[in-house]
């Protein structure tokens, strides 16, 4: 059975994460979070104060970028790999509206996304990868075999992202995350460098009304096509 790459990208709170992870562990492939990359780095930029509510020293984190370090580790209890910032599990830390808040700046900029998409495509040379994130299918992995573009309303992706925040015990309201989710939009689409769009040959995805089962099912149907296919 021959082994493929698949991409998927879209927008943010879109379920991107959830569904890859599952395809992968049901293919047997190695998944990436590249969304997790770019929440590590800007978790670095946020703790060394080069961004902040009114701090934005591009020029001292691109400095840093030697010093950053990024793995992935597995997990065998939760059955998928955490992201590692110079040894220091930061899986969780990541996800907060703070890091948030400050994702898409961090990944717009150019040294950080070609440092990043370098690290990317080595963690997928030999194919049997799952990879989600902005740019896969535009600019990591153009060749992939499989592209998908997931997209939901803002409405929906907010309140989905609302809820997980709630269940992590964070105090936000639905206002700040929709807002968020929105100005995310915005930054992600409209930046110069890598700027997110859906590849001519993906196969676009709205999940607004769709379940976590149905998604995996349709996806895993589109990857079995093409693993399968003589």
């Amino acid at each position: 059975m021959r082994k493929i790459t698949i991409a998927i990208d879209g927008y943010s709170s879109t379920g991107k994460s959830t569904v890859a992870k599952h395809l992968a562990k049901d293919l047997g492939y190695v998944y990436v979070d590249t969304g997790a990359m770019y929440r590590a780095v800007t978790l670095y930029a946020i703790r060394k104060g080069y961004f902040g509510s009114a701090d934005k020293n591009v020029e001292a984190l691109v400095n840093d970028l030697p010093k950053i370090n990024l793995k992935f580790v597995f997990n065998e209890g939760l059955g998928f790999s955490e992201i590692y910032l110079n040894g220091e599990n930061v899986e969780k830390e990541i996800r907060t509206l703070n890091v948030s808040a400050f994702v898409s700046p961090v990944a717009e900029i150019q040294a950080v996304r070609v440092k990043l998409v370098e690290m990317q495509q080595e963690m997928g040379k030999e194919k049997g990868i799952v990879m989600d994130g902005r740019d896969i299918g535009t600019v990591v992995f153009p060749q992939a075999e499989l592209k998908v573009f997931m997209t939901a309303s803002p409405k929906a992706r907010a309140t989905r992202r609302y809820k997980e925040l709630l269940d992590r015990g964070e105090q936000v309201t639905y206002q700040e995350v929709l807002e968020n989710v929105e100005s995310r939009d915005f930054i992600d689409s409209n930046r110069e460098f890598s700027p997110l769009r859906k590849a001519e040959d993906a196969i676009e995805f709205d999940n607004s009304d769709i379940g976590l089962q149905d998604q995996f099912e349709r996806l895993h149907g589109y990857a079995l096509r093409l693993i399968n296919k003589k």
